[in-house]
């Protein structure tokens, strides 16, 4: 066997993935419902709050239905039984109240990306700030390699995102993309799975913030494409995003473990 300093990049990385395959178990069983209320608390504990703008939403137990939040109730106030089950029209399947009606947009994405089955969508501080500017978003650090080439960008604000045009819009701007920068807006992910939706809005709200402190400090350099994005792969494989997720949900939990009621 070889001795570990003789190996090449591409065998340490292959050896580490296996250590990840062979040590890290299923984690917490927790509930779809309690997944997405910590979502909800994990976003928002990331910077991400905006009072009652935003949405995050998942696909629910049956075809063309969906959990989300009870327009109303803050990120930070989300809980496994406050939740909403909706409809493709927002119709209130299960609980009390009704659906932010900015949801629409998410319902035209899950149509046309079959793929999809988690959307966080928020209005943070520093996307919105870089969004005013109208430039797309810059990953040029390890950091927010996760966005390497991950990231489109729609430079037309339709306005009140009730109608159906938005969906539209988003959907087709955001291509093969897991992520969008929405000019004069804010931000959305789109992803296969809650551990990598969180993965992606935790750091686009930092790239932003850091790309914003860079434009101010000088000219922003890029980074080599190829190592950008053998640097996002690494980063998104799904036991790391999966280990990610729980780290910051038990961040959550110690602040107030009846989320998951």
């Amino acid at each position: 066997m070889k001795n570990t300093c003789e190996l090449s990049k591409d065998e340490l990385a292959e050896k580490a993935l296996a250590q990840m395959e062979k040590h890290f178990s299923d984690g917490p069983q927790w509930t779809l419902r309690q997944r997405l209320a910590l979502l909800c608390r994990m976003v928002h504990a990331a910077g991400h709050d905006s009072g009652m703008s935003g949405q995050i939403s998942v696909r629910g137990p049956q075809a063309n239905t969906y959990y989300t939040q009870r327009f109303g109730i803050g990120m930070d106030e989300a809980t496994a039984s406050n939740l909403l089950l909706i409809d493709d029209d927002l119709n209130v399947l299960e609980g009390d109240g009704m659906a932010n009606a900015a949801n629409r947009f998410h319902i035209w994405i899950y149509k046309q990306k079959p793929n999809v089955n988690c959307i966080v969508h928020t209005h943070p501080f520093h996307i919105v700030a870089l969004s005013t500017l109208e430039v797309p978003l810059e990953v040029t650090c390890m950091d927010s390699a996760v966005l390497y080439d991950n990231c489109a960008f729609l430079p037309h604000w339709p306005g009140i995102p009730v109608g159906n045009e938005e969906g539209e819009l988003i959907a087709e701007a955001l291509g093969d993309k897991k992520a969008i920068l929405l000019a004069h807006h804010g931000q959305l992910v789109a992803t296969s799975s809650m551990d990598e939706a969180y993965v992606l809005a935790h750091h686009i709200e930092r790239t932003a913030r850091l790309q914003l402190a860079a434009m101010a400090s000088g000219t922003i350099k890029p980074i080599d494409p190829e190592l950008g994005r053998q640097a996002r792969d690494w980063i998104l494989t799904p036991k790391r995003s999966k280990r990610t997720f729980e780290y910051y949900a038990r961040k959550a939990l110690a602040i107030d473990p009846h989320c998951i009621d």
